[in-house]
């Protein structure tokens, strides 16, 4: 928590410095904002969407591979309980 807490306090005097700092006026700060605040969000739902694919196949993964292993173990149980092994 201390480390979140530290990490968003280090964002937002880096942003402050940033602004105080410019170069450029405000207006030209603030459009800049809104250009990178644009491309940071189209970035993070892109994310979202690889994420949430790429778990959804390992759930498929993981299910598939569940059953085979149980059909294998209560193969092998059935074959020792019947002696055929």
């Amino acid at each position: 928590m201390k480390f979140l807490f530290g990490l968003l306090l280090g964002f937002a005097l880096g942003v402050a410095a940033g602004l105080l700092l410019a170069p450029q006026s405000g207006e030209d700060t603030r459009a800049l904002l809104g250009e990178q605040g644009i491309t940071l969000r189209d970035r993070t739902g892109n994310l979202g969407e690889t994420l949430r694919g790429r778990a959804t196949e390992a759930l498929s993964q993981g299910r598939e591979l569940y059953q085979r292993t149980r059909s294998e173990l209560t193969d092998t149980y059935n074959k020792s309980r019947s002696g055929q092994l």
